[in-house]
């Protein structure tokens, strides 16, 4: 099992085991002037201009430029130009497109009244093929009847087509039967069957397969062993924008032995990856290796704003996580209000802390108020 890095060692572990149930640049800042001693005072941003606390001439009077033909800017380079307007642009010859290259493949017009949201007509396109044997007319056929899309849902005879698809050698189907294999939905349970087919669809190449068969050498063969097996079916699955692999990848990357040091120096993207893809738990990751430094730089404001958004989007860790990130000011200003919140929430949701409890016994009144307040209108929302 991998061990990823924790804020504290309350934080529980969750990698092989828990997943086997199945960057845009930084922008240069302007900078900023000191916070007033006020108490409560928002820091200023931006420029210092006239208008907002520079100080004028000596005369107090601000002179207007002095009025003369502007001097025409050298086109040698040395000087950047205005560009083209949209009103000179207008009218002015467009280079040529490039030519289209005719398509050669065969139309699959079942397919294309399926993606077109007209799901009757595929059935009626797809039916005939799949009973000759066509193994894509086949996936089609299983999928609409799966979902009952325009038709009545039909599990069993799903199954029925995953698996004509399946031995016809359709790799979508491959995978799709293997799980309903594993499980024995409508079929007698066969897990080696299962196995086999799993992996040679990743074989072919379908990201999900590539994915859930690299958790099967995981769980056959536990430790860095099975993880070491299992990584290149990872890597390719990661690839293929398959977030559970990127998130894996990164964990391996970064805590088994043996691994190339380019391959190690890649962690934190993948982690990156798995987290813009919406995945929580690896946003609440790249949180903590942000903030404790971990496979790269740190960066405190980047990983309160990505702890913040895994704990919106509801992983309870990571609620208690930005507990501690306000109470502490890491990242951000502290704000007892706004940690009471999150450590009430994640509270509510069964994560106790000692340390949280002491603190948000140690509000007053109105604040303890305000951040229930605040709780009940973000879970009511």
């Amino acid at each position: 099992m991998v061990i990823r890095s924790l804020l504290n060692s309350s934080r529980p572990v969750a990698f092989a085991a828990a997943m086997l149930s199945a960057v845009a640049p930084a922008l240069a800042q302007q900078p900023i002037p000191p916070a007033q001693t006020d108490e409560g005072s928002a820091q200023k941003r931006g420029r210092i201009t006239p208008f907002n606390g520079a100080a004028l001439p000596e005369d107090g009077e601000r002179k207007p430029a002095a009025a003369g033909p502007e001097k025409p800017k050298p086109s040698d380079g040395s000087a950047p130009s205005k560009g083209v307007n949209v009103i000179d642009r207008m009218g002015a010859e467009l280079p040529d497109l490039p030519e289209e290259k005719p398509f050669t493949g065969k139309i699959d017009e079942a397919y294309g009244a399926f993606q077109r949201g007209y799901y009757l007509t595929a059935m009626d396109l797809a039916l005939p093929r799949a009973q000759l044997g066509d193994p894509a007319a086949q996936t089609l056929v299983a999928g609409i009847l799966e979902q009952g899309l325009g038709v009545a849902r039909d599990a069993k005879a799903a199954a029925f087509w995953y698996g004509q698809a399946a031995t016809n050698g359709d790799p979508a189907a491959m995978f799709k039967y293997a799980l309903i294999l594993m499980e024995g939905r409508h079929v007698k349970r066969d897990r080696k069957k299962a196995d086999e087919l799993m992996k040679k669809a990743a074989d072919l190449g379908n990201a999900s397969a590539q994915f859930n068969y690299g958790q099967t050498l995981v769980a056959d063969m536990p430790g860095e062993r099975g993880l070491k097996a299992a990584m290149p079916y990872y890597e390719k699955s990661a690839e293929q924008g398959i977030a559970d692999a990127q998130y894996a990848l990164s964990q391996i990357y970064v805590n088994v032995d043996g691994v190339e040091d380019d391959k190690r120096a890649r962690a934190r993207e993948w982690l990156l990856r798995a987290a813009r893809a919406g995945y929580d738990t690896a946003q609440l990751d790249i949180a903590i290796w942000l903030i404790e430094g971990i496979a790269g730089d740190r960066n405190l404001e980047e990983g309160f704003a990505w702890m913040k958004r895994a704990a919106e989007s509801g992983n309870v860790v990571a609620q208690n996580r930005l507990s501690h990130l306000y109470v502490n000011a890491i990242g951000t200003r502290p704000d007892p209000v706004e940690a009471a919140k999150w450590y009430v929430l994640s509270r509510r949701a069964g994560l106790k802390d000692d340390a949280l409890e002491d603190f948000y016994l140690g509000l007053n009144e109105t604040q303890q108020k305000s951040a229930l307040a605040a709780a009940n209108k973000y879970r009511s929302s």
